[in-house]
């Protein structure tokens, strides 16, 4: 296998990267200047042997502990677990989520191989005590295996004397009702709200 072929189909492995997306980077990175792609490789080798899980949360990191577990402003009594660190990404996006992070690793999928013992399911368990957690935000992924994995942690907490709960789906703002389907409209009326 040529190096021009290996390249290709290690960035073919990437998420959203196809084949022939895969052949265009690669061109594309031969035709750069040299010192370009050193600088590309230097940064994987960097992010490969500097970022680690944190050890409270299991974001990624370069320190023991990420920017939000060592942050003294946020609310430690509060965990929101979510299936992987880019999720973390996209609740403090919307600039409301004052609390805590915790990082499951991926979500129950049978057929893929992943199960309990797969995710950081007992890290969370670890926590909730010792921390003093009062709630519990299950903010997995509204798919068939994030209902799953939300429900089989709901199970694992439910002895415990705290709060559970499980982040509203429905409709997106500034969405149609002629265009959502009946699950997505049947959520949106089962999480509905007083208007005060």
């Amino acid at each position: 296998m040529s190096v021009i072929d290996e390249l290709t189909s290690e960035l073919a492995r990437l998420p959203g990267i196809g084949r022939k997306t895969a052949m265009r980077l690669t061109y594309h990175l031969l035709r750069q200047p040299h010192s370009q792609s050193l600088r590309l490789a230097e940064a994987l080798v960097s992010l490969t042997e500097r970022v680690r899980s944190c050890e409270r949360c299991q974001n990624f990191t370069e320190a023991p502990l990420c920017n939000l577990c060592s942050d003294p402003r946020r609310d430690a009594t509060t965990l929101c677990v979510v299936e992987e660190a880019a999720d973390i990404a996209s609740v403090e996006r919307a600039g409301e989520f004052r609390g805590l992070y915790h990082v499951l690793g991926g979500r129950l999928s049978p057929l893929d191989g992943v199960g309990p013992d797969d995710l950081a399911i007992g890290a969370l368990l670890a926590r909730i005590e010792p921390e003093g957690v009062g709630e519990v935000i299950l903010a997995t992924n509204p798919s068939l295996e994030g209902e799953a994995t939300a429900l089989y942690v709901q199970r694992q907490l439910a002895s415990l004397d705290i709060r559970i709960t499980r982040i509203a789906r429905g409709l997106p703002v500034g969405g149609d009702l002629e265009y959502a389907d009946g699950v997505t409209i049947a959520q949106a009326l089962s999480a509905r709200r007083d208007m005060t």
